[in-house]
């Protein structure tokens, strides 16, 4: 894998570290409210919590897989993460904010070139 690739997946890692936290460890902070374009009132919600928390494990596992992928020098696991982390983030796109597509995805986005073409 080039340099490039590597520190594009070492962002994109890093990116889904910073949502873990904001999902999982500070659920109802004014920076998550911010991020998720939602109130502190809302995220104080038991529904809202377990499920922002449920989400953000999920996002903290993506990382650790980007980043079991770079230890092992697997290029084909880490484009089928940056393929996973886009179709994601293009249905958030759909079915949320389209700017979700670039805020989510671009990162991986940019990895996933890096991978095909680097």
């Amino acid at each position: 894998m080039s340099p490039i690739t590597i520190i594009l997946a070492v962002l994109v890692a890093a990116e889904f570290c910073f949502i873990f936290y904001l999902e999982t460890i500070a659920t109802t902070s004014a920076r998550t409210a911010k991020v998720f374009n939602m109130t502190q009132e809302e995220l104080s919600r038991d529904s809202v919590s377990t499920l922002f928390k449920n989400q953000g494990v999920y996002n903290g596992l993506i990382a650790v897989l980007v980043i079991c992928a770079l230890l092992l020098q697997s290029p084909l696991a880490l484009i089928f993460l940056m393929l996973y982390i886009i179709c994601v983030a293009a249905y958030g796109a759909v079915s949320s904010n389209p700017k979700i597509l670039l805020q989510q995805g671009g990162l991986a986005i940019l990895c996933l070139l890096s991978c095909i073409i680097l």
